[in-house]
């Protein structure tokens, strides 16, 4: 087993660290939170006071953290002044290719291995160790990834080189807040025509409208698995989160001349539903808004 330094135990971090530790790795865990560290400790992580406590001695450096300034001042101020020589370097945050390829390159240049590894499946999923992991490097980092991302997720796809994590994550979720509208906007006509809720959801699961958002995170309360909806839209994947993701898509878009109207249309949305009472809520809880 390895000595792993983790940065960032929030919401996803946290079950990430947790699963590596119960793994039998010597998890040196790190957040600014101090409840975040008591509950990497019960889950049998070590927290340390600081980043290159973390780092020091480290066979791995995973950070999870909230966007790419972030990323890019943990790198900047400790990951490349002390991690040791052949340490592989794991960003598993979501945010913008062009931070995520700079922050490769200039890992590159302090002679060490770097992967984008942005994950897919939300807090329960990390929890439980069954995330996705979409996976931007060169081959040899991705070998040398792998191992420690097979023992938080249930699925590791090597996208390309870096950057193709971010690109294949953001457009990932792109489609996710796009059909999740849609199966809102369905639901909310469906029931304003009179479809029971349950027959409709029996009827799209196995139908042409089938998607994600139908059989698996249902918006509507009682139909289908639990989700989110039935504990009033709170816990799953806030919807701050999907407007994260959607900004990014934008941006990515933008910066690569792409048409992407269905987006755009998304991130307006989700743009006026969290500057309203969705800022709280799962990102699901947008059908409030259409009913």
């Amino acid at each position: 087993m390895a000595r792993i330094a983790f940065i960032g135990l929030g919401n996803m971090g946290g079950g990430m660290a947790a699963n590596l530790a119960k793994a039998g790795h010597d998890v040196r865990a790190f957040d600014l939170s101090q409840d975040a560290l008591d509950k990497a400790k019960k889950a049998g992580c070590l927290p340390v006071n600081d980043a290159i406590a973390a780092i020091e001695g480290a066979e791995a450096v995973i950070t999870m953290l909230p966007a790419g300034k972030h990323v890019e001042s943990v790198y900047g101020d400790s990951i490349f002044e002390h991690a040791e020589p052949g340490t592989i370097l794991i960003d598993c945050s979501t945010i913008d290719v062009d931070t995520a390829r700079r922050v490769a390159q200039a890992a590159t240049d302090h002679g060490l291995a770097a992967v984008d590894a942005p994950v897919s499946g939300g807090i329960a999923a990390a929890n439980a160790g069954t995330l996705t992991f979409m996976v931007g490097g060169s081959a040899t980092a991705f070998d040398k990834a792998e191992p420690f991302l097979s023992d938080m997720g249930k699925s590791v796809i090597h996208a390309g080189a870096n950057g193709a994590g971010q690109a294949a994550k953001i457009c990932n979720n792109m489609i996710l807040g796009a059909t999740m509208i849609a199966t809102c906007e369905a639901f909310a006509l469906a029931e304003k025509l009179g479809l029971d809720p349950q027959k409709f959801y029996d009827v799209a699961s196995v139908s042409s409208g089938q998607s994600w958002s139908v059989t698996s995170y249902c918006p509507v309360p009682g139909v289908g698995p639990e989700t989110p909806a039935d504990r009033d839209y709170q816990g799953g994947f806030a919807a701050p989160l999907m407007l994260k993701d959607l900004r990014l898509a934008m941006e990515a878009a933008g910066s690569v001349n792409a048409r992407t109207p269905m987006g755009a249309r998304a991130a307006e949305l989700y743009e006026t539903f969290v500057a309203g009472e969705g800022a709280g809520l799962d990102f699901s809880g947008i059908i409030k808004t259409l009913r």
